[in-house]
């Protein structure tokens, strides 16, 4: 629901938000109160210390003011329960209590002053548990008034302010603005909402150079962040519910989907030995995408031995090995690759450990098993390359012999072009195939790192007409359909079970934007009813919980509007709130497009999506299309079915027991699941 509107502004909490935290204060307050009372009663008329009347007094106004406190929290968590998340009306004196409990730290914040006074000045001859009462208060209170002071700033909405003009005769509703008014508003909103999407990220990133390529990357990331989020009147908690009754939702249709239903395939489709085939290359190029991350990965996989095996060869002192190794003063990367790869340093050309925006590491290596020479670039592992993720607009990327529109996301474009003049120009591809000219071009990568071998796998083709690629968990948002199509002669993208950065695309999101939208506004159950059993469904399982929705009285236009404030969706006479149509989405600027590269290797866990811990799990592998990956999945495993060491290990055990790798629908050469 819209955020709560106190103190003149709007704030990034609402109403509903205050029962868990109301609580759980409440549980903390009542302890103290008991424990002062104890003390009060069991030494009550035996203040016998120098300044006892002024202790008993103290402890008379104190437990009056928990009292008063602990009721006032009461009420809160009472009104905040009330309601949905849609329906606030029953929520209206939430602010009346706000002011009240803001009141109220004022003579805490005196007393817990006086407390700290007399202990330090008056508090001799008394007795230890007195003062220890006294003492345990301040602390109490100074913590809550701490935290308090925290909270208040984690929700506190830099864009509250802003605030929308009705007429007076307007009645309490959607605001019917001119066009030309709302126009203006909505330019004006987020122009602003840009500008402090800008200060944040300089103030996330203030360790990086303010040089023009990261003022620039911080203006169009700002831009992409302000539009995705102003169009919509939500609090954080609002998405988090609406993620797990998304979630709940998704296990339910999954549940009941037919197992039998399967698509059957085309003429065109590959044959099963063709997938096996695929997959050992998958498997054996997947150890150097994951080795590109160098030493990071390589103690991950191995905690308890991986610093030990990495010391001595950190230390060494290998001058004549830093020409090969750019940017590797302590040769700890280069170490490491040379353990995930099981190459001989005489194996490599050449290794790039630069990494500035839009510039990512990668080596260049000969795989003397495949005969290739392999580009393998390394993934997202540095805030510089998070800038060059989030850099998510489109950018044109003409290709020679595609028709059709080429375009792909630009910061995976500008990385691709880096890379692709290091080969280039500099002559490293040159020097390898001079070294192995008979050998053929494989160029593999994970995550960013995949997008980055895809653009440059296309870039490339041109000169290389028998390269391949393999990409990766690679993002979703990275290639134009005429490009997708044309790198399904070359590019093979390897998608585990859940995994959120393949469906990861500006469209994607705001389709889950729209979802979201819906079911928090269908769902009338109160908040913290849903986050307990969301939370509850996320640790233990069980079934999902069938929410009823409201379906009276639809507005489709409610949460469609920024910073409105609660106020503005209370809705006369009716109790419940509309939902989003599947059909219509917020105003916002539609996006172009984007898919995953190539053929689409997707491979999936084989049995129940919960098991026991320690378990041994068994993946089956399909061939899919780029419309299966057109909507984000809500998961545990969403972020870890995405970690290089879980992507491969799944193709280890795919391809060491072949017997359970391939889907049924495989096996059988006439049909082709689609999930």
């Amino acid at each position: 629901m819209p955020g709560m509107v106190v103190f003149g502004r709007r704030w990034g909490i609402a109403s509903d938000d205050l029962v868990l935290p109301g609580a759980f204060e409440i549980f903390i307050r009542l302890l103290w109160w008991i424990g002062t009372l104890v003390l009060y009663a069991t030494h009550k008329g035996r203040f016998d210390c120098h300044s006892g009347a002024v202790l008993h007094g103290y402890l008379v106004v104190l437990l009056i003011l928990l009292a008063v406190i602990i009721l006032s929290l009461c009420a809160i968590v009472y009104i905040s329960a009330q309601g949905t998340i849609m329906n606030p009306g029953p929520r209206r004196s939430m602010p009346a209590l706000v002011y009240l409990r803001a009141l109220l730290y004022i003579p805490e914040f005196v007393w817990a002053c006086l407390g700290a006074i007399w202990v330090s000045d008056d508090s001799r001859g008394c007795a230890p548990a007195e003062v220890g009462v006294v003492i345990g208060a301040v602390v109490a209170s100074w913590i809550i008034l701490l935290f308090t002071v925290v909270g208040v700033l984690i929700v506190f909405d830099p864009l509250g302010s802003l605030q929308w003009r009705t007429r007076a005769d307007e009645p309490l509703g959607l605001r019917d603005l001119e066009s030309s008014q709302s126009s203006q508003l909505f330019d004006r909103a987020r122009s602003l909402a840009a500008r402090v999407w800008e200060c944040r990220l300089r103030l996330l990133c203030c360790c990086l150079p303010q040089d023009d390529s990261h003022r620039a990357a911080f203006s169009s990331i700002a831009q992409l962040f302000s539009g995705f989020f102003s169009d919509t009147d939500l609090v954080p908690s609002d998405i988090a519910a609406g993620l797990t009754l998304l979630h709940q939702e998704q296990d339910k249709m999954e549940q009941c989907r037919d197992p039998d239903n399967v698509l059957p395939h085309s003429p065109s489709s590959p044959i099963r030995e063709d997938l096996e085939l695929e997959l050992e290359k998958a498997a054996h190029c997947m150890q150097f995408a994951v080795a590109a991350y160098g030493w990071p990965i390589y103690i991950y996989s191995n905690p308890l031995t991986g610093l030990c095996k990495l010391s001595g060869d950190c230390c060494r002192n290998r001058n004549v090995e830093y020409d090969l190794v750019g940017g590797d003063n302590l040769g700890c990367h280069f170490s490491s690759i040379l353990h995930m790869t099981g190459l001989q340093y005489r194996d490599f050309i050449h290794i790039s450990i630069h990494n500035q925006i839009y510039e990512i590491p990668f080596f260049v290596a000969l795989d003397h098993k495949r005969e290739a020479v392999l580009v393998a670039v390394r993934g997202t592992l540095s805030l510089k390359d998070v800038l060059t993720d989030l850099s998510a607009e489109c950018e044109n990327l003409p290709v020679q012999g595609v028709s059709g529109a080429c375009y792909a996301h630009k910061g995976i474009s500008h990385a691709a072009n880096y890379i692709y003049k290091r080969l280039v120009n500099d002559g490293i591809l040159s020097q390898a195939f001079s070294i192995a000219p008979e050998y053929r071009l494989v160029i593999t990568g994970h995550s960013l790192g995949a997008g980055t071998a895809s653009l440059l796998a296309v870039l490339l083709r041109s000169v290389y007409p028998t390269l391949q690629c393999y990409a990766f968990s690679p993002p979703g948002g990275l290639m134009s359909k005429a490009l997708a199509d044309y790198s399904k002669q070359f590019v093979i993208s390897v998608v585990l079970g859940k995994d959120l950065v393949p469906r990861l695309s500006i469209p994607n999101m705001e389709d889950l934007k729209r979802r979201i939208l819906k079911m928090v506004s269908n769902c009338c159950k109160p908040k913290y009813k849903i986050l307990l059993h969301g939370c509850w469904y996320e640790v233990f399982g069980g079934t999902p919980d069938d929410f009823p929705t409201e379906m009276e009285s639809r507005r489709e236009e409610a949460l469609s509007q920024p910073l409105l404030g609660e106020e503005s969706l209370l809705v006369h006479g009716s109790t419940s709130y509309q939902s989003l149509s599947s059909d219509d989405s917020p105003g916002h600027a539609k996006h172009l497009p984007l898919y995953l590269p190539g053929r689409i290797m997707y491979i999936t866990e084989d049995g129940p999506s919960r098991r026991p811990c320690f378990s041994q799990v068994r993946y089956r592998a399909e061939w899919s299309s780029e419309v299966a990956f057109g909507s984000v999945l809500i998961s545990p495993r969403m972020l870890t079915d995405h970690m290089p060491d879980v992507v491969l290990h799944a193709l280890r055990s795919l391809t060491s027991n072949r017997a359970f790798s391939l889907c049924p629908s495989t096996l059988s050469n006439s049909h082709l699941n689609v999930i």
